[in-house]
């Protein structure tokens, strides 16, 4: 359970860490889940559903870049995503009545992870009101060697970053950042990072010789319904379970106004929507 102040950090700051809320042998069992679920797949043949690989590798490489929904396809992972420890912490931030989300996970290999660029959870899934958390588990002891979370704290108070470029959604900040206000969440493997819907973040790619395994989880208030923009939003909200409390029927807005997400094309995942924008915008100057 967090402390007082550490619910009062998460809504000033837009975030808060449990420090070791998984143990060695949660570690162990998650990292072999991880690794069964990757076992077989190489660059030329794998599970397009499940898997997303690094593309910079030869046909029969088998770096992996994400994995997608494990909380709904495998056990171990499921099982956490139900778990009354983390429902308690997830309730003490969101209230009573929660819906899981969607799940991923990060892989980072060594030496070629890929970069994510700044970005809000919320941009790309509009929601009536705010109260959705994303969570992050620390899978390997995580630095600004290998890509750990990069934060800008209090950010996710004002309205939402510029994700635009001629008027279609990018999957990225389109306008300068003060980097000067990031802040670096370093964490050893078991620590979790509780984030707020709106709080920009990104991360370097992974210049060492270590994994940076990150297992992401979303859950948000049974009052915050998706605002429907079309393909998106129906493969968005597939996932979608009630896990505590009860399904409320009247919506909640918390915002006047919030800009919708128009794409494209139909992009994969984050990683090749923002490997898009970069070389439209770079094709553009």
């Amino acid at each position: 359970m967090f402390s007082q102040q550490e619910i009062e950090q998460y809504h000033r700051q837009g975030y808060c860490i449990y420090r070791s809320f998984l143990g060695a042998e949660d570690l162990a069992s998650l990292r072999g889940a991880l690794d069964a679920a990757c076992e077989g797949a190489t660059l030329s043949s794998y599970d397009h559903t499940r898997i997303e690989m690094e593309p910079h590798q030869d046909p029969g490489g088998t770096l992996v870049r994400r994995v997608y929904e494990p909380c709904t396809y495998y056990d171990r992972f499921r099982a956490l995503s139900d778990s009354d420890r983390l429902l308690d912490c997830v309730e003490q931030l969101l209230g009573p009545n929660l819906c899981f989300h969607y799940s991923k996970i990060n892989v980072k290999p060594p030496s070629i992870g890929s970069v994510v660029e700044w970005h809000q959870d919320l941009a790309y899934y509009p929601l009536t009101n705010g109260d959705s958390v994303s969570i992050l588990f620390y899978l390997d002891d995580a630095d600004g060697s290998n890509g750990c979370l990069q934060v800008i704290p209090g950010r996710h108070l004002a309205p939402r970053l510029d994700h635009d470029h001629d008027g279609y959604f990018q999957g990225r900040v389109t306008t300068k950042i003060d980097e000067s206000a990031a802040v670096a969440l370093d964490g050893k493997a078991g620590d979790v990072i509780f984030m707020h819907c709106m709080t920009p973040h990104a991360s370097t790619t992974n210049k060492s010789l270590r994994f940076r395994r990150t297992l992401i989880l979303s859950y948000r208030a049974t009052d915050a319904f998706p605002i429907h923009v079309g393909e998106m939003t129906l493969a968005a909200e597939r996932f979608v379970r009630l896990v505590r409390g009860r399904q409320l029927h009247v919506a909640r807005f918390s915002m006047k106004e919030f800009p919708i997400p128009v794409y494209r094309t139909r992009s994969a995942s984050l990683y090749e929507l923002q490997e898009q924008s970069r070389k439209e915008m770079t094709k553009a100057s």
